[in-house]
């Protein structure tokens, strides 16, 4: 397994390597950008298999999972619940558009330089501000909002 290299390992809050060819690394929204745009033009990782977005509390973590021949590597990030905003990856890697606008549509996360984060797997009719993966909202809740637009 070829080693990620200097200030990328640097950065990361937390690392994990639970088995090998697996790491799981952690990092801050204000590097998170620069250590992205590392990991695919230095390290390798061209491959996005997909975005995962998860409410944990007042913050929504976004972790990328990405591979290359030798690694998989999960990078989480946590944005803001009341601002949940992420620059897009779509410049460094173009089929990430599809993932985000499904962030975008059940978790509310804005991916800043994203071409199009219209709606991709809510019907059109969805009410605007009803993120449906998000705790606050029962299903309960999901239904009456959805039954009353």
């Amino acid at each position: 397994m070829k080693p990620i290299k200097g200030t990328l390992l640097e950065k990361a809050k937390e690392i994990r390597i639970p088995r090998a060819r697996r790491m799981f690394m952690t990092i801050n929204k204000t590097d998170f950008w620069k250590s992205m745009k590392k990991l695919v033009d230095s390290e390798g990782f061209r491959h996005l298999s997909t975005i995962t977005g998860i409410d944990v509390g007042s913050k929504i973590e976004i972790i990328y999972h990405l591979t290359r021949e030798d690694l998989v590597l999960s990078l989480k990030v946590k944005t803001s619940k009341k601002n949940p905003v992420l620059p897009s990856i779509v410049k460094l890697i173009p089929g990430a558009i599809l993932y985000e606008r499904e962030v975008h549509d059940f978790l509310g996360v804005t991916f800043e330089g994203n071409p199009d984060l219209s709606p991709l797997l809510l019907p059109d009719e969805w009410p605007s501000g009803i993120c449906p993966l998000r705790k606050e909202w029962s299903s309960q809740d999901i239904w009456k909002a959805t039954e009353e637009s």
